[in-house]
């Protein structure tokens, strides 16, 4: 087999219709447009419902977005415990060497479970009750 001598399957390439030329082209007249109308000419933008109200502007708008606002990766005290010994440094290198975290966002340590070991932590943010189990245990909670 060459190049030259390929050939496209019967059926694959089909010729163009030239609208509008004539009973004899099989498109003639009204060109597969139907009668006169709107659709027949030129046609109209997105959305457009034929001057009902759109859909768009049925449906009201709701709320807004907060450009100040910061989404964290949330851990908590459970996972500390679970995945950190003693008198051990919490930051995020350990968080994502333990798989707590991905890199991409910054991390909040939330109050959820028990810490019972004495943890060094250095994080983003902190909830008052997850500070405050840190330092009750013996640790110390700084932020980055």
């Amino acid at each position: 087999m060459k190049l030259h001598t390929l050939k496209s399957t019967p059926g694959a390439r089909v010729e163009k219709h030239r609208v509008g030329r004539g009973h004899a082209a099989g498109k003639g007249k009204q060109a597969g447009k139907g009668q006169s109308g709107q659709n027949k000419r030129h046609g109209h933008r997105l959305g457009f419902e034929g001057g009902q109200t759109p859909w768009f502007r049925r449906i009201g708008k709701r709320g807004f977005t907060n450009v100040n606002h910061v989404e964290y990766q949330v851990v908590n005290l459970k996972d500390l415990e679970q995945n950190f010994k003693a008198n051990a440094t919490v930051d995020l290198e350990s968080l994502f060497k333990a798989n707590l975290i991905k890199r991409s966002m910054p991390v909040k340590l939330l109050g959820n479970g028990k810490l019972t070991k004495k943890l060094n932590v250095t994080l983003h943010a902190a909830s008052k009750s997850a500070i405050d189990a840190v330092e009750q245990a013996g640790g110390k909670f700084t932020i980055l």
